[in-house]
């Protein structure tokens, strides 16, 4: 259903990937979750599947289509819920929805008769004739799912469908993936809920710095359990970051001493480039500072100086 080959994303004026060598692919019926940090390059890659970004070099095709060379038939055959709730939001609900049906071709007895039967099941028929705009966050959400399925993709893509909704919402969106691969198509989302993920998926790959790290199949039990362990694993930052970042402390930590120490009239400790601060004078240095931002007394309010010098 969906199949990417080689992906390569660069940003202009950067000279690292925001994608880089990605390979995957999605099978027909399979609810498919992409996990990865933020700025990991999950967003970058739905945008390239959905043609809304060019990309460098690879390949990306949709029930067979390429999205390049076969643009049309390949996003005929998806449906896109973003991250931003991109809606017209001085048209009421039906119009938009009519709108995005126009874009696909839908006939107008049948979308009519599909926009009911979603507004039903999202508990939206209430709005439908209202503008967008008054629209709470969920029910934005709602529209622009009604909007990507009134076509009856194969493919639908959401972009962190779930965030920000209530408990009802969520349970609505869900039902709706089950049954949307229930009739043998796929939904291919992005999440940073790892529970969620684990529960529902039937696999998952998890990107990092826009590179793949692994596909998991969430068929193993264990791979479900272990899912939260593997992902902050491959996320975690590399050893010599955390010992930079230590060093820094470290050094501020010294620094801070040796200022108290000279206020006190206190001999500093040595400042050669090879002095360290134990965890013992960093500790130390901690609690001279903070004892003094507790000790600190206020500023006393200024007056303003009023005529013939009195204040």
């Amino acid at each position: 259903m969906l199949k990417i080959d080689h992906l390569c994303k660069k940003y202009i004026n950067s000279d690292v990937y925001a994608v880089k060598d990605l390979c995957m692919e999605v099978k027909p019926g399979e609810m498919f979750g992409f996990l990865g940090l933020n700025g990991a390059g999950k967003s970058t890659t739905i945008k390239c599947i959905t043609g809304i970004y060019p990309f460098d070099s690879g390949t990306i095709e949709i029930d067979g289509h390429d999205i390049k060379k076969d643009s049309l038939n390949a996003k005929l055959s998806m449906g896109y819920v973003p991250d931003n709730h991109s809606v017209y939001e001085k048209l009421t609900g039906r119009e938009y929805v009519n709108h995005v049906a126009d874009l696909y071709y839908v006939e107008k007895e049948e979308r009519q008769k599909r926009i009911e039967e979603f507004a039903e099941k999202f508990r939206l028929t209430f709005a439908l004739d209202r503008q967008i705009k008054g629209y709470s966050h969920g029910m934005k959400q709602k529209i622009c799912i009604i909007a990507a399925l009134i076509h009856k993709p194969k493919l639908w893509i959401l972009d962190e469908p779930l965030m920000g909704l209530d408990p009802q919402s969520i349970n609505d969106i869900i039902l709706e993936m089950k049954e949307h691969c229930k009739q043998g198509n796929t939904v291919f989302f992005s999440s940073h809920n790892i529970d969620m993920v684990a529960k529902l998926c039937d696999r998952v790959a998890i990107i990092r710095k826009g590179q793949l790290c692994e596909i998991i199949d969430l068929h193993v039990e264990e791979n479900k359990a272990t899912l939260e362990e593997k992902f902050l694993a491959y996320t975690a930052e590399p050893v010599q970051a955390v010992s930079a970042l230590k060093g820094r402390k470290a050094r501020k930590a010294k620094k801070k001493a040796e200022k108290e120490a000279k206020k006190q009239g206190v001999a500093p400790a040595s400042t050669t480039e090879e002095s360290v601060v134990t965890p013992v004078q960093e500790d130390k240095a901690i609690r001279i500072v903070s004892r003094k931002k507790a000790n600190k007394v206020p500023n006393p309010p200024r007056f303003h100086m009023l005529k013939g010098g009195k204040r």
